[in-house]
């Protein structure tokens, strides 16, 4: 019995959890579309979360690119299918690891940062001074990382593709005797518009998912040090179990059947 008392507690908690991630997301979510908004707060992030997270996003890209054709090319020859590389790779990327790939990075470097951020002016009572100076903390400071999220992600998702694509392709000529003609033939006409639009929705809630989760963490930290370092840790931990899961739940509504 203590046994299944210690489950339902877990459960119980975790289910208020989810319970309130959905309000504060929904509150969030609703608030985009209200004014007044904080253009230069929204411009600020718009650089901390995009440009900032430009060069990891680059090279995490490139480097999954080369290993991607490099693995492909190793088993595809079993089967005397090497010619299909191109087409792996430009339809893995753009539909998957280029936005998982991307949110994963910029969970790890944008929500931690937001967490972080959020929860030191919770400790140093920011927030409530926000509040004295009739300053809606939600419209201040959750609203623009959100937009910045959700505007972001898609073009760090869209160059992610390009570079990607271009590290298999380099990969492809120069160590897998690939001609550059036909590598090219090959990745133009296996990449529908429906690879692209769906890599690009995907980027677009995942980084809704992780500047939400970002935000929750660090409005709900506790107070001390080690509540900024644990708010922070959970935000990183959540946006990337959040990618995941919507990852999967997205690929089944746009390629299920």
């Amino acid at each position: 019995m203590q046994a299944l008392a210690t489950l339902g507690r877990y459960t119980l908690a975790t289910l208020n959890e989810i319970g309130k991630v959905f309000i504060f997301s929904v509150q969030g979510l609703k608030n985009c579309f209200v004014p007044p908004f904080y253009f230069r707060e929204i411009i600020s992030q718009l650089v901390i979360v995009g440009f900032y997270s430009l060069p990891i996003v680059g090279l995490t890209a490139v480097f999954t690119g080369m290993v991607l054709a490099l693995q492909t090319s190793v088993g595809f020859s079993r089967f005397n299918a090497a010619g299909a590389v191109a087409s792996v790779v430009v339809i893995s990327i753009t539909r998957e690891l280029g936005p998982v790939m991307a949110g994963l990075m910029v969970a790890g470097r944008g929500s931690s940062s937001i967490a972080a951020e959020i929860g030191s002016m919770r400790v140093s009572e920011q927030i409530d001074a926000l509040r004295t100076l009739r300053v809606d903390p939600f419209k201040y400071l959750v609203v623009p990382r959100i937009l910045a999220g959700v505007t972001m992600v898609p073009l760090l998702v869209l160059v992610a593709d390009v570079i990607g694509v271009m590290g298999g392709f380099l990969v492809s000529t120069t160590l897998l005797d690939f001609s550059v003609g036909s590598y090219i033939s090959q990745t133009v006409q296996n990449l529908a518009a429906i690879d692209v639009i769906s890599g690009l929705v995907k980027a677009a809630v995942f980084g809704f998912s992780l500047t939400t989760f970002g935000c929750y963490h660090g409005f709900c930290c506790d107070l001390g040090a080690r509540g900024v370092g644990n708010a922070t840790t959970r935000a990183v931990v959540s946006s990337c179990i959040g990618i995941l899961v919507l990852n999967y739940l997205l690929t089944a509504l746009f390629f299920g059947i």
